[in-house]
């Protein structure tokens, strides 16, 4: 069987919506399958393509967390369809580039329901804000979205959300787990510096619910995810008793605060969030990033992991297989879209139906105890989040290495 990418792969988005990028990823199809034999359980309706589509933002600001989430979902196709597809059936991937805004996913959602008319959407522009502009259009079609982003908002309440799920953790358990973190320093004052998007502001709602019972004072500043200069929020964060700072973004604008902090001064512990754990970032902050601490999922300490943890063989295999591939290495990030598409797979496995409903439903009642790269996840119907507090780590970045710092 052999692999290809369609002709149309690497056309443009027809007139009329020149913002928007296409790429269709197909496999040749063996002739066991042309003769129309399916799998058990797969009726003759059944017999076409799975057909899947994404939303990654690759270019843009946040094209550090998305290019290696797209090219991890093209590597679980590829590597699906030479396998013979799910349950005989090959997978049709249909991507599209947001560029870092939420107009334009928002619109390839809507080509992706109403023209390419896929069965699932794994990945959601890998922000939260934009991510939460989907969520209408994939609520009004009941077409499910397995989204990549960090804000709960994005899954809560489940009623409103019945369509969406996540392959990361929520802001409000890696919250929690900060604030454990704190607990054991006997840190007592910190400083919240957010950017306005949904995703810093999600997190930011979330310190100020729980910090009182846990005994934390916090100063809040905030910042534009555009921002090229911190220097003033964090001149008034000097003069309180913050002993630590936690910075929450996704954008370029968390190396200016790393900047902005070392060239101020300051002394006190740097936190970021679960947004920013790309080497490509502390690459471009330089020596300011030198002892910074970040909440994080266990990906980037992988091979620091006790042999016992019962993800780290799932992380280890994820990384060699996209190294194989690509000549370089993958993040925690590419393993959110990894562990997406492998429990939309799953679903579509244990349920026998690509239909839409039946995705959903296979998303609620199969997805137990699975192993992903990111943590082992648990659905049901009434929590589309699979992660857990104990699925969150405390790392820091120390001579050109993410190390791990509290398991």
């Amino acid at each position: 069987m052999n692999s290809h990418l369609d002709p149309r792969a690497a056309t443009a988005a027809p007139q009329g919506d020149p913002m928007l990028t296409r790429r269709q990823f197909t496999t040749t199809i063996g002739a066991g399958f042309a003769a129309g034999l399916v799998a058990p359980g797969l009726g003759r309706a059944q017999a076409g393509t799975i057909k899947m589509g994404s939303i990654f933002s690759y270019t843009g600001p946040a094209a550090f967390l998305g290019d290696r989430m797209k090219r991890s979902v093209e590597l679980y196709v590829e590597e699906a369809n030479k396998k013979g597809g799910i349950g005989g059936r090959r997978i049709e991937l249909t991507l599209y580039d947001a560029g870092s805004e939420s107009t334009k996913a928002v619109l390839a959602a809507k080509r992706l329901i109403e023209q390419d008319k896929v069965d699932v959407i794994v990945g959601d522009g890998n922000r939260s804000d934009i991510g939460l502009a989907l969520v209408p259009s994939v609520q009004r079609a009941e077409v499910p979205l397995m989204s990549v982003s960090g804000a709960t908002a994005l899954v809560e309440p489940v009623k409103d959300r019945a369509w969406v799920f996540k392959s990361t953790v929520n802001d409000t358990e890696v919250i929690a787990r900060l604030l454990d973190f704190f607990k054991k320093r006997n840190i007592k004052d910190v400083a919240m510096l957010n950017d306005t998007g949904a995703f810093g502001v999600s997190a930011r709602d979330q310190l100020r619910a729980q910090a009182p019972a846990a005994g934390v004072n916090v100063v809040y500043e905030e910042f534009g995810p555009g921002d090229n200069d911190l220097s003033t929020q964090l001149t008034r964060i000097r003069g309180t008793n913050a002993q630590a700072i936690i910075c929450w973004t996704v954008t370029p604008a968390g190396v200016v605060f790393l900047k902005n902090a070392q060239q101020l001064g300051l002394k006190q512990m740097l936190v970021h969030g679960f947004g920013f754990v790309a080497d490509r970032y502390m690459q471009l902050a330089g020596d300011a990033a030198e002892g910074l601490y970040l909440t994080s999922l266990k990906f980037p300490v992988a091979d620091q992991l006790p042999d016992s943890d019962p993800i780290k063989a799932t992380i280890l295999d994820y990384k060699a297989r996209y190294r194989a591939k690509y000549n370089e290495d993958t993040d925690v990030y590419g393993g959110q879209a990894w562990d997406g598409i492998s429990m939309v797979a799953q679903a579509i496995t244990r349920s026998g139906s690509s239909e839409r409903g039946k995705i959903r439903s296979g998303l609620e009642e199969s997805i137990k105890e699975f192993k992903g790269v990111g943590g082992v996840f648990t659905f049901s119907p009434q929590k589309h989040w699979g992660l857990a507090k104990s699925d969150v780590v405390i790392i820091e970045w120390r001579q050109g290495k993410f190390r791990l710092v509290d398991l």
